[in-house]
């Protein structure tokens, strides 16, 4: 492979030989696993640090992430260690915040450049988010081989910007020749935990976890971690619709942002709704519920492939280049979810999820097709081109 660092040829090393007489001793695989900001940039990351463990134990994996943000939080309580950027993403808007991104980009710069000095990595991976951009870049500079891995049916800006020099680029969806040059895309899907992959939970253990009757319909709502506006907004608007029908049952999440305004409104006092700030145990709620009501996040939509869970999507209008609506509308042509504008969805979000609740043909449908669209294997067939590149980096 023409990328190749002097470092990695000098030893860096996936089963070197050693000279005769030498101690066997086989260094460690070195990757770098870079970008954050939201879990879903998080979690897929984390699940291809798991695969290539699974693959090779010995595999040293660190990551990068930006400061302040939930990665420095989340990577390392699933084990992995990781080094912050002082990075934040431009405004489109004219605003104070934008004077002081030359410096961060600066910073950043250097930073990466010590970090990958220091750590000499065979591979370097892109999940999106601001801290990919720095490090890849500088990883593209010294000849080391890179991957994106880019979750969206729309690619956000950073893995745009570094889609032409990566070696290999991961995609959950057809289509993204638009974007990146054809021969390096590999449509692997999304990688999603592994609890979420086979979910053995019953409905009765769900419904019991929450507090619910499994005998009577369960809506499950939900905005993300920190929650939606709009959908809350939709949801305490529509308190009537959910007394005219007390046999359906509702877990909602409000999110930490909300969890003040919305757990006391009308709606979330009424005796078949629960709101809660955050849920865990997802694999308790997707096998418990009915219908789905949540945003078209990569993270989301791909867990509920595997989930076979009749979902209506509220893409949120609020990220880049609406790539939301784009997720949400792949889907939509397969038959293989609902889809309601943001700014409709004070007036649909209950009056179209009692509908599906109340069409079993319609729920069968959506749930057969958007399980056929599930890729079991995403995070292991992504590990596995991660190793071949580091294999490649020492020859």
């Amino acid at each position: 492979m023409a990328k190749t660092t002097k470092k990695a040829e000098e030893g860096s090393v996936l089963n070197r030989p050693e000279e005769e007489g030498a101690l066997n001793t086989r260094p460690l695989v070195r990757i770098l696993i870079s970008g954050g900001g939201t879990g879903g940039h998080i979690f897929p990351a984390i699940a291809i640090a798991d695969a290539v463990k699974a693959l090779a134990p010995e595999a040293d994996i660190r990551f990068v992430g930006a400061k302040g943000k939930m990665e420095m939080e989340k990577v390392p309580k699933a084990g992995y260690p990781i080094e912050g950027l002082w990075i934040s993403g431009f405004q489109r808007k004219l605003t104070l915040r934008n004077l002081s991104f030359p410096f961060k980009l600066i910073s950043s710069l250097w930073r990466s450049r010590r970090i990958i000095g220091r750590f000499e990595p065979q591979v370097v991976i892109g999940v999106g988010g601001y801290a990919s951009g720095p490090l890849l870049q500088i990883a593209n500079s010294q000849g080391i081989p890179t991957l994106l891995q880019e979750q969206n049916s729309f690619p956000g800006i950073t893995n745009r910007l570094l889609g032409g020099r990566a070696d290999k680029i991961c995609v959950a969806y057809e289509g993204m020749e638009r974007f990146f040059p054809s021969e390096k895309l590999l449509l692997t899907g999304n990688p999603v935990r592994a609890n979420l992959q086979q979910i053995k939970a019953t409905r009765e253990e769900g419904a019991r976890h929450f507090g619910f009757d499994p005998a009577k319909p369960i809506l499950f709502v939900f905005g993300g971690s920190l929650g939606a506006r709009s959908i809350n907004v939709a949801m305490a608007a529509n308190a009537a619709a959910l007394k005219a029908r007390p046999d359906v049952q509702v877990l909602w999440q409000v999110g930490k942002l909300y969890e003040a305004e919305f757990t006391v409104c009308e709606t979330a006092q009424l005796p078949n709704v629960k709101a809660e700030a955050f849920i865990d145990g997802m694999d308790l709620v997707y096998t418990m519920s009915d219908v789905i009501v949540a945003r078209s996040g990569a993270l989301t939509i791909s867990e509920l492939q595997f989930a076979g869970k009749p979902a209506i999507f509220i893409p949120s209008p609020n990220v880049a280049e609406d790539h939301q609506s784009k997720n949400a509308q792949a889907l939509v042509k397969k038959e293989a979810a609902l889809m309601i504008p943001d700014a409709e969805a004070r007036v649909r979000i209950l009056q179209d999820a009692i509908a599906l609740i109340d069409n079993t043909e319609r729920r069968q449908r959506l749930s057969a097709n958007i399980q056929k669209m599930a890729q079991p294997d995403a995070a292991a067939r992504i590990a596995r081109e991660v190793l071949r590149l580091a294999q490649s980096a020492k020859e």
